[in-house]
Parts: structure tokens; C-alpha cells; sequence
């Protein structure tokens, strides 16, 4: 079976062309997760390392940092809490929940307490609508939250 190549270069030896697999991109994604698990966000010097290092444009690398939610470009709180606001969160109330954590935590939402310990976030989608309204505790799902829920939250994250 010929293997699958989902980007391709051409290469010229010997005055022909070839077909080789660009490989490099899909190292970019497990990069960019270990740095962020490292540092707690990925700065405009890690990218442009990661694009030298894998041979691709930096613009490369920052339209992935920034088209995944999870991935953060800039240095957030300790805890981050990202609450989805899906259509069927929204409809449950997840408006609600965001005021809720604003208020307890004192922050708006985009926002990281003063000190430094929590980033509150919208997401747009979890996987969790039939547990909707859903949040994301750094990498604990929740679902089914209340305004109580957010007070035992934001109490066990201060702790």
C-alpha cells in the first residue's frame, strides 16, 4: 500500500523530480503541547525556533498556536479554567456560570487573577454537551455546573 503523504515536497537529483513526504509538520502539534505543558504558554521566540527547527514559515507555527484554544501565546495563571460556551452550554446556562466565576474570582473573562493563579477562558467547544453547562479545570472536565459548583471550584483552586 502506497503510504499517504499529506503534504508533499518536490525534490530535484540527478535532473529529476521526486515526490517526498514533508513529515515536519507533524512533529508541530506535539512541540508546541510540550512547551506548553513546560512553560505554561508559548512565546513569539519559541515559534519562531520551532518554524527554524522544522523548516517551516513561523506563520506556520502561530496560526496553529493560536487556532487551538488550548494552546496559549501568552503567559497565563497557574489554573486555567475554560468554560464552553457551545449552543448547548448556552442554553443551559453558561452565561450564567461566566458570571458566576467573574464574580467570585474578580477577573473578567480573558482575564488572570492578580495573583497569577487563575486565567478564566471561554472555549468554544469541550465535547461535553450532554453534561452542558461544561467547564475545563485545567484538564478535568465538569459538567453539570452550578453556581454552588463554581464557589467549590474557585475555593479548591485558591487553596
Amino acid at each position: 500500500m502506497a503510504k499517504y503523504c499529506a503534504v508533499g515536497k518536490r525534490a530535484d537529483k540527478d535532473s529529476k523530480e521526486y515526490n517526498i513526504c514533508d513529515e515536519s509538520r507533524s512533529e508541530l502539534l506535539p512541540i508546541l503541547e510540550k512547551i506548553q505543558d513546560k512553560r505554561g504558554y508559548i512565546s513569539d521566540k519559541d515559534m519562531q525556533q520551532i518554524a527554524d527547527r522544522l523548516g517551516i514559515h513561523p506563520v506556520e507555527v502561530y496560526s496553529v498556536v493560536t487556532f487551538y484554544s488550548f494552546l496559549n501565546s501568552e503567559k497565563a495563571g497557574k489554573h486555567t479554567i475554560r468554560v464552553s460556551n457551545c449552543i448547548s452550554s448556552v442554553m443551559k446556562g453558561s452565561k450564567r456560570i461566566v458570571r458566576e466565576f467573574e464574580k467570585e474570582l474578580g477577573i473578567n473573562i480573558g482575564e488572570t487573577t492578580r495573583d497569577k493563579k487563575i486565567t478564566l477562558k471561554e472555549i468554544s467547544c469541550i465535547g461535553m454537551c450532554d453534561l452542558a453547562p461544561a467547564v475545563m479545570v485545567d484538564s478535568q472536565l465538569v459538567g453539570r455546573v452550578t453556581t454552588q459548583k463554581v464557589k467549590d471550584i474557585v475555593k479548591e483552586l485558591k487553596r
